[in-house]
């Protein structure tokens, strides 16, 4: 008996036939009518949308189709085993999404997923035969391919261009050094804001705090050192102590900030592969203050410092006094005045570092409260927004020894610390005249304001805020009126407690607050 072929008929198009049966291919669209040709070819685009590589897989082309749904399960899966990473160790998952090569393995995969995306796309929009579509559908359904091809691929590129900025940020900011051990149960961080510029003479730190913070809590505490604080004394056995053994006293020719520019001065007499003698000068001062150990500083260009709040959409400060825009030197060319301000990096830089009719201890006030404003409004939306823009703004404005191995169990940290209230010691009239000062008194209130924020994190497990600033001066030493004096046109208004040469911290509180 004979095998009859049946001829497949004419307007078959491209049907492949095996054993005179037409294949079950959905390739040829135009057998369908013309509602369902265009249902199709648009659910081809949105199932690329939503599972890379399934459009392909029931249209025909499967080769294709199971690359780009393997990929697509691939990138699923790191991102759910990354968020279980960081619910059972958020340390280690901050860790390691911080190692230079983790991030250019992320960079180089984010963009072979882009282009790889991008590819299902136009073929999902070919596999939709527009050709068979009106005229009218035909452009609709490449308008929504285009579209959507530009938001998906186009965002993974971004995103891979955010994290080679980031990759090329953090290995120039973090060092490779090895990681110190908590003291006590706690990291103290040398938190100093450099004053350089074109008209000063050498690096002369403005700001001057230790950053003192729980290992295992996170609770934080600051202490502020005035610039102009005198008479220190090593710690025996120091680098300094071997090269002063009269200690840092010679009167106002000799203050705390003008240690960085001494030893920079004196290089040579520091041992040998000495890499900052400035910053070895200023932290050993600072440990013979406070009698702490520091492990990390962190220096902080306070000119730089514009360009970074600009690169997260300026500051929210609440201003209590007129603080003018120039002074000393240069004229004042504009006022910044009380109340709630958005300050850009321009106007943020001259808040910190305005002098004219200020003294030093209000503006450490007024550089804590841009420093504050700063890590309270930097949270995750801005950065992830921003992130090209802070990275950029981060090249040479942060100088830090933190090895780069550490920056998960510091991120944690910062984490946590955002629940835990601060406590807050300025050592400045009336708790101590930098010029005159008994040095057990700081080293007693440094201890006993560790003790405190150690008890309060024990008591305290659920988020607790740091106590805002008053709407109003609080009353000063010298029972002067509370009110703020009304500010007149062309003259900036004093802090009552300020202008008796007084700045307790409980004044310093009144000067400025970040915004919530």
């Amino acid at each position: 008996m004979s095998t009859t072929h049946v001829a497949p008929p004419a307007d078959a198009g491209a049907g492949v036939y095996l054993s005179g049966r037409p294949s079950r291919t959905l390739a040829d669209s135009e057998v369908l009518a013309p509602q369902m040709r265009r249902r199709r070819a648009f659910t081809l685009v949105l199932l690329t949308l939503l599972v890379p590589g399934s459009a392909q897989l029931v249209a025909g082309h499967r080769g294709l189709g199971r690359v780009g749904l393997r990929a697509w399960l691939g990138v699923v899966g790191l991102v759910v085993a990354l968020g279980l990473l960081f619910l059972a160790d958020r340390s280690l998952a901050i860790s390691l999404v911080g190692r230079g090569w983790v991030l250019g393995v992320v960079e180089y995969l984010l963009i072979g997923f882009a282009a790889l995306w991008a590819v299902l796309f136009v073929d999902a929009w070919r596999l939709g035969r527009p050709g068979s579509l009106v005229i009218r559908a035909r452009r609709t359904l490449t308008a929504v391919t285009a579209a959507l091809l530009v938001v998906t691929s186009g965002s993974l590129v971004y995103a891979a261009s955010s994290v080679g900025a980031g990759k090329d940020a953090l290995g120039s900011l973090f060092s490779g050094a090895a990681a110190a051990d908590a003291v006590n149960g706690r990291y103290n961080v040398l938190l100093l804001g450099a004053d350089t510029g074109k008209d000063r003479v050498g690096t002369r730190p403005d700001s001057i705090q230790v950053v003192s913070i729980d290992a295992r809590t996170g609770a934080p505490v600051t202490f502020g050192f005035a610039r102009d604080t005198e008479n220190i004394n090593f710690r025996p056995g120091s680098t300094m102590a071997r090269l002063m053994p009269q200690g840092w006293n010679c009167g106002d020719q000799c203050l705390l900030n003008g240690l960085y520019t001494w030893g920079q001065d004196h290089a040579a007499m520091f041992p040998p592969g000495t890499a900052d003698p400035g910053l070895v000068a200023t932290r050993e001062a600072v440990e013979a203050l406070s009698g702490l150990k520091i492990q990390y500083y962190v220096m902080v260009d306070l000119n730089g410092f514009k360009k970074m709040v600009d690169a997260v959409g300026g500051l929210d400060v609440t201003v209590r006094y007129r603080t003018p825009i120039g002074g000393g030197t240069s004229p004042i060319v504009g006022w910044i005045e009380p109340g709630r301000q958005h300050l850009d990096g321009y106007h943020a830089l001259w808040y910190a570092r305005s002098r004219q009719g200020s003294t030093n201890y209000e503006r450490m006030a007024r550089q804590r409260c841009v420093l504050t404003a700063m890590v309270g409004q930097l949270d995750p939306q801005t950065v992830l927004l921003r992130f090209q823009k802070i990275a950029s703004a981060s090249s040479g404005l942060i100088r830090t020894d933190l090895p780069q191995s550490e920056l998960g169990r510091f991120a944690d940290l910062a984490m946590k610390a955002r629940s835990q209230k601060i406590h807050s010691v300025n050592f400045v009239p009336p708790l101590m005249k930098p010029w005159d000062y008994d040095p057990s008194v700081i080293t007693s209130t440094v201890s006993r304001t560790i003790a405190a924020s150690e008890k309060t994190a024990k008591k305290h497990t659920g988020t607790v805020k740091a106590k805002a600033a008053p709407a109003t001066p609080k009353a000063s030493t010298t029972g002067r009126a509370t009110t703020a004096p009304k500010a007149q046109p062309g003259t900036a208004v004093q802090d009552p407690a300020k202008a008796a040469g007084n700045a307790a911290e409980d004044d310093l509180s009144s000067v400025c607050s970040a915004a919530s």
